[in-house]
């Protein structure tokens, strides 16, 4: 499997706190059968330049590799999508066109179908984290499914789909699964003790929702596209 959301760099954000907390997330994540992690820091200003991060990256697979940890990690970001686009250019997935963008907690903007318009005519492909726990979406979810238009996808979080954020932001993930608006399920991993990197349990609940090939897909098939440059 591919993680392709992981707050995994050590002392960047609210993720990792340490290399050793960096290594313990990667150890369970291989135990759980994810041979790849694209780090994505939260990026809500330009404080660490895309420079910066990829050096953190770099060093986090020197770490692992000494310690045969069987995972690699990929170069991202958690970025925010008020950031204006050629800003966001940097912190690409893999240095692919696809981003990883991340709407208010609290809601999707009004203007949201124009800041997507803006992306792509920056030649960024955006994928929403996290939908199913912005509550504008869980009230309505109609409000994220008008968006997703061209190419525009959407990745929820394996806690969500498991219950661990609660209720309604599962109900929300289990039917966004149904209408076809899922598109990738990534940790978005904190530590190694909440929060963790850990993705078969909510895949195991996705095959019984949507099927064995359409569930691996999201966790299989579409992160490989997304690293290596390659359509959906």
């Amino acid at each position: 499997m591919i993680d392709i959301h992981c707050h995994i760099l050590p002392g960047i954000d609210d993720g990792a706190r340490n290399a050793k907390e960096s290594l313990r997330m990667a150890m369970i994540a291989a135990a759980d059968g994810v041979k790849k992690i694209v780090a994505t820091p939260h990026v809500k200003e330009t404080i660490h330049s895309a420079d910066f991060l990829k050096k953190c990256v770099t060093k986090l697979n020197d770490i692992l590799q000494k310690r045969q940890v069987p995972v690699e990690i990929l170069y991202g970001a958690d970025a925010y999508a008020l950031l204006a686009p050629e800003d966001l250019k940097r912190y690409t997935i893999n240095n692919t066109r696809y981003i990883l963008i991340e709407f208010p907690y609290t809601h999707i903007p009004l203007n949201a179908a124009d800041i997507l318009f803006k992306m792509a005519l920056q030649g960024l492909t955006p994928i929403i984290t996290h939908p199913e726990r912005i509550p504008t979406v869980i009230a309505n979810p109609e409000t994220l499914l008008s968006l997703l238009k061209g190419d525009v996808y959407v990745q929820i979080t394996a806690d969500s789909l498991v219950g661990n954020f609660g209720s309604k932001a599962q109900d929300c993930a289990i039917y966004l699964l149904k209408k076809g608006a899922v598109h990738f399920i990534a940790s978005d991993a904190h530590s190694s003790i909440v929060r963790r990197p850990i993705l078969s349990g909510a895949v195991d609940l996705a095959e019984r929702i949507i099927g064995k090939e359409k569930a691996r897909m999201l966790v299989e098939d579409n992160p490989l596209a997304v690293i290596t440059g390659k359509p959906l």
